[in-house]
């Protein structure tokens, strides 16, 4: 053969051999050596993926009786990458192996003939085990719920999106979670039943208290008592049916019925008074309590604890004794020791039948709730005074009487509902109550977690229940309060007492000018301190409760 011809057909089969082969340009004679869907299927992963490792696993497979032909490596090709799509640019998005569609068949690895790095070749990327799946309501997919993003661009994400779906909606189930909440949703309803009283034990701490309390009316209703008119008044959670954890504590009202009474407001305070007769006729026993006209609270008190304290000693088969007196409180505070540890909170009350005072006007705001009809029948009770002194400066103006509607919440508690068949056997249930008992657990149990802890001294169950009737007012409706909601329910009662909080603002619910967390009632880092110590439980699933 001519030499020059030769040379001709060698410098052809070379020049032929370092041509690429044209991707997606069909030749005559070529088929394509796999079908169109698999193609499509494998197109995407490759260009998602970005550069191909050593593995040969992105190369394309030749038809049948094709001749092979290493394919060559083009200048700088490694010095840039396909472009990723908007898929994933979603943080945190795997899809697992098993969900995304088959691949083709691989075929066998060609040889690197002519590459410069042939005995360089990567290695494989070192395979890592990836988390569960976590299943996704309402997508058919499985996603990774915790995925390193390092891996994310060696990974397929061969996924054909379905039309209109959210990329919120692909985001990890774990990025749902609140910051800081704690796995697991707590049970409320195991947090009720922990706290639900037993019918025998509530029978016999009952019947000691009733004895104790029998026996000091006797004593007090006495001819020679100036409190012969004495007579009980039920009253406090117990009563209420929203006592907790054990029947241990008990408040009891021990009314006197003081007939034509004049009242004067205390520094516009709306909740003190001071107490006048407008006659004083003879043979009037509490004459001897009064100090210029008034009514002397602390004269009074002093009198009713000294007749309690002595006439204790006489009750038989019951070992009783009288706590130390607190300084601003109203309540005679009685332990009894045996047969059984119980707490007894005697009140002396003196009663008004007279209409309530004007600061009172725009309270007791039930109207939507339980009607304008209960709120006027209400409105008709009698008012009650209680020998609790005012805040004067850094002492107490021991001469003051506060407006006490104890009576009244129990009342709106009894009959809680906006239908009239709210609870009953018949009617729907509503989850208020079991509202306010997680509410007092709540406070209880932060309570005793930091009992070294002065900041919580101030707060008490009646502060709770202040709130919780306000949610009340708020979200008067049965419906509103379902039994299915009530984690929800107690929820809403949380953020409201938090709001409280913040703002400083506690509107008692009888006489809307006297806020309960002002300053002068409770200062503001009790109120701080408290504040987070309800978003700590709240965002980690309340664990004082376990």
């Amino acid at each position: 053969m001519d030499p020059r011809r030769e040379r001709a057909r060698r410098t052809a089969s070379k020049a032929g051999a370092s041509v690429p082969e044209a991707q997606g340009v069909k030749g005559p004679g070529t088929e394509p050596s796999e079908p169109p869907a698999a193609l499509g299927a494998a197109r995407p992963k490759a260009q998602k993926c970005g550069r191909v490792g050593a593995s040969g696993s992105g190369r394309k497979k030749r038809a049948p009786g094709s001749p092979e032909r290493p394919p060559v490596r083009a200048q700088n090709a490694g010095a840039k990458k396909a472009p990723l799509g908007a898929e994933d640019a979603v943080e945190g998005l795997a899809v697992p192996a098993g969900k995304l569609a088959p691949p083709a068949a691989p075929g066998p690895p060609l040889p690197r003939t002519g590459s410069r790095r042939q005995t360089g070749a990567r290695a494989p990327r070192e395979q890592r085990t990836l988390p569960e799946p976590t299943e996704v309501s309402g997508l058919g997919l499985a996603l990774a719920p915790d995925l390193d993003l390092a891996l994310a661009p060696g990974l397929a994400l061969g996924l054909a999106l379905a039309p209109g779906l959210g990329l919120r909606s692909l985001v990890p189930a774990s990025r749902f979670r609140q910051k800081g909440a704690a796995p697991g949703a707590w049970k409320p309803r195991t947090v009720l039943e922990k706290l639900k009283l037993r019918r025998q034990e509530i029978s016999a701490a009952a019947e000691i208290v009733n004895r104790v309390v029998d026996h000091l009316l006797r004593r007090l209703q006495s001819f020679e008592s100036e409190f012969q008119g004495v007579s009980r008044l039920c009253t406090g959670s117990y009563y209420e049916r929203v006592k907790i954890s054990a029947p241990n504590e008990f408040d009891i009202m021990f009314k006197l019925e003081v007939p034509r009474i004049q009242l004067e407001e205390y520094c516009n305070s709306g909740a003190y008074y001071f107490v006048k007769f407008k006659r004083n006729p003879k043979g009037n026993p509490l004459i001897q309590f009064l100090e210029d006209e008034i009514l002397s609270a602390s004269k009074m008190l002093f009198k009713f604890r000294k007749i309690i304290k002595e006439e204790i000693k006489n009750i038989q088969g019951i070992d009783v004794i009288m706590e130390k007196k607190k300084r601003g409180s109203p309540a005679v505070t009685l332990l009894i020791r045996k047969p059984k540890e119980i707490s007894v909170d005697i009140i002396l009350a003196l009663e008004s039948k007279s209409s309530w005072p004007a600061s009172t006007q725009e309270g007791l705001p039930i109207s939507q709730w339980l009607g304008t009809k209960v709120k006027t029948n209400l409105r008709r009770q009698p008012f009650y005074l209680v020998p609790k002194h005012a805040k004067e400066g850094n002492g107490f103006q021991e001469e003051t009487w506060r407006l006490s509607f104890s009576h009244i919440e129990k009342e709106l508690l009894k009959s809680h509902g906006h239908s009239k068949t709210c609870c009953e056997t018949d009617g729907i249930k509503c989850c208020r109550k079991d509202c306010l008992k997680l509410m007092k657990y709540l406070l209880e149990q932060l309570k005793v977690k930091f009992g070294h802890r002065k900041e919580l001294e101030k707060f008490c169950s009646y502060h709770v229940k202040t709130a919780f009737f306000h949610v009340c007012t708020r979200d008067p409706q049965d419906s509103q309060w379902d039994t299915k909601d009530l984690e929800f329910c107690f929820d809403k009662c949380v953020t409201y007492f938090l709001e409280c909080l913040k703002m400083e603002q506690l509107k008692h619910y009888f006489i809307p000018g006297f806020n309960l967390f002002s300053r002068d009632q409770i200062d503001k880092i009790s109120k701080e301190f408290l504040s987070q110590q309800i978003e700590y439980e709240r965002k980690n699933g309340f664990p004082v409760f376990l």
